[in-house]
């Protein structure tokens, strides 16, 4: 592919709303899921926000599902306000790509992606959806990527730098 074309389909704007349906899908066909790194600036140093998951109380980022009528940037700030009530602006071009298994029971589980959106929070609600259902907590990238269990979501934390962003 030459650099034109390559650059052509790096910068091509993401359709609004994406076609991934869970309807007709097999147990064991990949989903699609968005999720937030949801940072800000403190003394100059970059702070992570991390969720705990509702079931196994492990800290992750917040992410979800595909919303109906939303881009995948758009999806991935739904769910960093449902999740953790953090009110920003997300970044249109994904920061990351990681792997992990949906547990759904004791002995089952839902092979996933989700793909990573910078969101640079500007507040925090008291009051947002899932409030009682999760802890939160801001940390450095260094210790995020300590916390979590998925070693490529590790790596796009430690990595992470807002000045990258395009």
């Amino acid at each position: 592919m030459n650099e034109q074309k390559r650059t052509e389909a790096v910068t091509a704007p993401l359709p609004k709303q994406m076609p991934m349906g869970l309807r007709g899908a097999r147990k064991t066909d990949v989903r699609t899921q968005f999720a937030a790194v949801c940072y800000r600036m403190k003394a100059s140093r970059v702070q992570i926000l991390l969720v705990t998951s509702r079931r196994t109380r492990r800290w992750i980022v917040p992410k979800g599902w595909p919303v109906r009528g939303k881009s995948p940037s758009e999806s991935a700030l739904h769910e960093a306000w449902e999740e953790a009530g953090a009110v920003g602006r997300v970044n249109p071009h994904p920061v990351g790509i990681y792997s992990y298994v949906k547990l759904l029971g004791k002995d089952a589980g839902l092979p996933c992606v989700a793909m990573v959106y910078a969101v640079k929070v500007k507040e925090m609600a008291k009051d947002y959806p899932e409030r009682t259902e999760r802890k939160r907590k801001w940390v450095s990238r260094k210790k995020a990527a300590a916390m979590v269990d998925e070693p490529e979501l590790a790596r796009i934390l430690r990595e992470f730098d807002p000045k990258a962003l395009r």
